[in-house]
């Protein structure tokens, strides 16, 4: 079933593609609809060899502000949470089939499950005083879109244990000294960036884009994809477990939650 929102558009503009987050009025937070449109997006991109180069961007304030925070860790579709980690992974797991690299213009926050797809694809570029985060627990989740790996790859133990266990706000500096964006501009140049990035790929010989990106592709895509696996059992456990209820419990009561750690 096509998915109608009007909350993420897709453009192609001769050999670009431009994929927009389109929901202003909740920084760009995603929901259902969004998930599904932007997973026929990057099915459609499969399917267009004259596309060379993808630029993914956000209107307004934010790139994307995550998931509004009123569903995580509650299934409002008729999916199973299980179904529903596993159609969001494969969905964005597209982004490794696509031919076309993907470049992501981020301005604002980057946050949750939307900062983790960003990092999934190529290449990241920031407006200066962009921000990043992963929330999750104190969600009383974990992040499940793949995206620890990538940060594993580019942070270490370390950092991605601070700001997955603290949930702390990443400057783009920080993002920068740590290689998660490859590029800072300011916000007046981010889309103009963006656009030369593309079309300097485009020009290239489309074969050796392709062979380049097959050679640094398979370096971590085997590791996001066992990352992901894992994310998608451990999660489910978290959505069954008794410490999750005793979050939810608390919360919605007012109270101090008591934890036994099962």
């Amino acid at each position: 079933m096509h998915a109608v929102t009007d909350k993420v558009l897709l453009e192609v503009n001769g050999s670009v593609a431009v994929i927009t987050n389109n929901n202003p009025a909740k920084r760009n937070a995603f929901d259902d609809d969004m998930d599904a449109r932007l997973f026929e997006i990057l099915t459609e991109l499969k399917g267009r060899p004259e596309v060379r180069a993808v630029i993914w961007r956000g209107v307004g304030e934010a790139w994307s502000s995550g998931r509004d925070v009123s569903v995580i860790g509650n299934n409002v579709t008729a999916l199973s949470h299980h179904e529903l980690m596993t159609r969001g992974h494969r969905g964005i797991l597209q982004v490794f089939e696509l031919e076309a690299p993907i470049i992501v213009a981020i301005q604002g926050w980057a946050i949750g499950g939307s900062f983790q797809r960003a990092l999934l694809c190529d290449i990241r570029i920031a407006a200066e005083g962009s921000r990043f985060m992963l929330p999750e627990i104190g969600h009383g989740v974990i992040p499940d879109t793949g995206g620890v790996s990538r940060l594993y790859e580019f942070c270490g133990s370390g950092v991605v244990s601070d700001l997955v266990l603290t949930g702390r706000a990443m400057t783009a500096e920080e993002a920068y000294g740590h290689g998660i964006v490859s590029r800072i501009v300011p916000p007046d140049r981010l889309e103009e960036t963006a656009w030369e990035m593309a079309h300097k790929i485009a020009a290239s010989p489309m074969v050796t884009v392709k062979m380049a990106r097959r050679v640094i592709r398979r370096l971590s895509e085997s590791d996001v994809r066992s990352s992901m696996a894992d994310e998608l059992v451990l999660q489910t456990f978290i959505n069954k477990s008794a410490d999750f209820a005793e979050f939810k419990a608390a919360k919605a009561e007012e109270r101090q939650p008591k934890y036994t750690g099962s």
